[in-house]
């Protein structure tokens, strides 16, 4: 039986109600508006963030990527990732992973893929690289180039659990050709508000690691970076997708980079 922890908000929840989701509870919708009286914009930022995913996965299927592993999945919310990557190629592979029990719980909605490709669900922790890389294993091929996914997921890590040093372990057992990506969220652009947010979540038992944009790109120490490299997500590759309503009042207080291992 899957145990959901109802007492306090939870990131995946949050999100889903920025989203317009259903899968949340009073505890995580209370903390929501109290994040929108310190920036009324972060429903926005869900949803720019939400599009760079979408953006990124279809940049890659259209590269010749097949396989996917998603870290920090979140609750589903269509067009999931397997959804965008096997629009373009139906025979791609994704492995999503996620540590909330609630994603568990909505699993079933994750594993609707194509008969010719392949969608599996993880349950696993990215502070445990070991697990995910031994799950992963069985699903995907390891010697052909995997897209590394983990967007807006290590804003959530904080570097006394080895955020980057984290990122270097799942990277070391992928092949070369393989892909990064990441979103983040960020203070550079909004130092008053990040700073409120960062305090409001703490007391509600929720880490919030904001990163500058060098300590962002130190991410991607040694990956060739797909162009234009670090944006402001809205920005990467705004061709591949539709704009997200309101993305354009003021610098969305975040980054996104897609980077290749050689």
């Amino acid at each position: 039986m899957v145990e959901i922890d109802t007492g306090k908000p939870h990131p995946a929840r949050m999100y889903d109600w920025y989203l317009g989701g259903k899968d949340n509870y009073p505890v995580d919708e209370a903390m929501g508006r109290q994040m929108l009286t310190v920036d009324p914009r972060v429903p926005v930022m869900a949803r720019v963030n939400r599009a760079f995913m979408h953006r990124s996965t279809r940049w890659l299927a259209e590269h010749g990527v097949r396989q996917f592993l998603d870290i920090g999945t979140g609750i589903p919310t269509e067009p999931n990732l397997h959804q965008v990557a096997q629009r373009v190629a139906p025979d791609a592979r994704v492995v999503y992973c996620d540590n909330d029990p609630i994603v568990l719980a909505h699993a079933g909605a994750l594993l609707r893929g194509t008969d010719e490709g392949v969608t599996e669900y993880l349950q696993a922790d990215v502070r445990d690289p070991g697990a995910i890389i031994e799950g992963a294993r069985k699903i995907l091929d390891f010697g052909r180039p995997v897209a590394l996914s983990l967007v807006a997921l290590l804003h959530f890590v904080p570097d006394e659990d080895g955020a980057h040093e984290l990122v270097g372990r799942l990277l070391s057992e992928l092949s070369s050709g393989s892909y990064l990506v990441l979103s983040h969220a960020t203070a550079d652009f909004t130092p008053e508000e990040s700073a409120a947010a960062t305090e409001k979540l703490k007391a509600a038992g929720v880490t919030l690691a904001l990163r500058s944009r060098e300590e962002f790109s130190r991410f991607f120490d040694g990956l060739e970076l797909v162009e234009p490299g670090v944006e402001v997500p809205h920005r990467w590759h705004p061709e591949l997708g539709e704009p997200v309503p309101g993305q354009d009042d003021g610098v969305i207080p975040g980054y996104g980079a897609v980077g290749r291992k050689p």
